[in-house]
């Protein structure tokens, strides 16, 4: 049995952070990872796939900025579409060979196999060749979440699949319906649109995305329909399952989708992606042999530690619940290994980034209008299009937008949102802004290279700052 200051279950971001953190600390570590590839969902079905098809996508089609629109795509371009896998899979093997390096470099010990507690310091590793036992002082959980799959849903990875499936297929399908208009299904659906696919996107809520700024989510909304999308708001999917395609139709095989919604109506697609929900992937680790549980979700609960109910077994990333996002999830990954060898740490918790990698890009930090509405908080919107700025139009985004919310009194900046080429980036300025306690005075008065998206800022500091002033 091998002895360790450190076991992380799960080599995602958060543990990875985990692992490499604890390692800086002079720790003996090991990390168990389930897969043969080191990575977990993040690199291998999740965001590194995603974001690398999607960047592939606009290369592709020529686009950095609006919406493309609609064009045949799977009609001649069957091979490009085996291109945009190929390429795909360059990012993910470049990805896992630079997690691999830092383990090596850093002499964290990586054991692959299924992880099971048999008691609250010790796990058994089930490898397909070799099966060992672990004992360490600490342990974090990190094995993260797989898609939701009910049990009334016939997944077949063909013509009914979740996210996982996805990158996986063989050809591009003709139709789609995207049930799901969270993150995944939203970036998924407009990734799908652009290279022509006819996809009806179903969500049960008023509108995609209820946690972002609804004026960008208009806006978004907008586009993806000009892009040809078919929205079904407000809709609930009620049934799932596949029929007979009929004769003449376009489907690649003898069956496709079909969708029951709860108004009556039945959608019919040559396949079906399913993205409602997540799972955390706790199931198979014989969590009670270490005095732990996981809710209905698979999720195990933490405190601002991210201890678990043992003090020395830690949880995060997506296995805890919200934010569930990669970056997040690293930097709790990172905080966890110095609580648990009682190094201080900080962190800046209330400003979290959060980035939406559609078709057009979206990103946000700090507060919504609806939120400042709701705390009674006087304030102010500066915008600036896109349009306005010499690099939005060298880019050729007519779309893009960003939005910077004023406080009526203080003039300080408390929340910057936006939408079109390279959102994810530029949101940063706004978040560093908001850290150090800037006023919108500091954009009106700084210097931005020109041309460039940053200009943004100033543009929106003096939309807002005249409003302010009645101008």
């Amino acid at each position: 049995m091998r002895q360790f200051d450190l076991c992380v279950v799960g080599s995602g971001p958060a543990g990875q952070r985990a692992a490499i953190q604890a390692a800086k600390l002079g720790k003996r570590v090991c990390v168990i990872e389930r897969a043969e590839v080191v990575g977990g969902a993040a690199i291998n079905t999740g965001t590194i796939p995603s974001k690398a098809l999607r960047e592939a996508i606009l290369r592709y089609l020529g686009h950095r900025a609006a919406m493309p629109t609609v064009r045949d795509f799977q009609g001649s371009s069957l091979r490009s579409f085996h291109q945009l896998m190929n390429s795909c899979q360059e990012v993910i093997k470049a990805e896992i060979d630079i997690v691999r390096g830092h383990f090596a470099k850093n002499d964290i010990s990586l054991v692959t196999g299924h992880a099971q507690f048999r008691d609250a310091n010790t796990i058994d590793v089930t490898g397909a060749h070799a099966s060992e036992t672990i004992s360490a002082a600490k342990i974090i959980i990190a094995v993260g979440t797989r898609p939701s799959r009910p049990g009334n849903i016939e997944f077949d990875h063909a013509e009914i699949i979740t996210s996982d499936e996805l990158l996986g297929l063989k050809t591009l399908p003709h139709s789609m319906i995207v049930v799901g208009g969270g993150v995944i299904g939203t970036e998924y659906a407009s990734m799908l649109t652009a290279l022509g696919v006819k996809v009806t996107l179903v969500e049960g809520r008023p509108r995609l995305l209820d946690f972002v700024d609804t004026e960008l989510i208009e806006a978004l909304q907008y586009h993806l329909r000009q892009s040809g999308m078919t929205l079904r708001l407000g809709e609930k999917v009620v049934k799932i399952n596949k029929v007979e395609a009929p004769p003449g139709s376009r489907a690649g095989s003898a069956f496709m989708a079909e969708a029951m919604l709860e108004s009556g109506k039945v959608l019919r697609a040559e396949s079906l992606l399913y993205c409602i929900g997540r799972h955390g992937a706790t199931e198979d680790l014989n969590l009670s042999a270490a005095g732990l549980t996981a809710d209905d979700r698979g999720r195990v609960r933490v405190n601002e530690n991210f201890q678990t109910s043992a003090p020395h077994i830690y949880a995060v990333g997506d296995v805890i619940g919200f934010p569930a996002l990669a970056s997040t999830s690293m930097e709790q990954g990172r905080l966890a290994a110095c609580n648990a060898f009682g190094v201080r740490c900080e962190n800046v918790e209330n400003l979290l980034p959060y980035g939406i990698y559609s078709i057009p890009e979206i990103s946000m930090v700090g507060w919504t209008e609806e939120r400042l509405t709701a705390e009674g908080i006087p304030y102010e919107a500066g915008i600036a299009q896109y349009r306005e700025i010499a690099r939005g139009q060298l880019l050729g985004d007519d779309i893009g937008m960003l939005k910077m919310l004023i406080h009526q009194e203080s003039h300080a900046i408390l929340g910057v949102h936006a939408i079109g080429t390279g959102a994810t980036e530029l949101i940063h300025i706004g978040q560093a802004a908001i850290a150090f306690k800037a006023t919108v005075e500091y954009f009106v008065n700084t210097v931005f290279n020109y041309p460039t998206l940053a200009e943004c800022y100033k543009v929106a500091a003096l939309n807002g700052l005249n409003k302010l002033r009645g101008l």
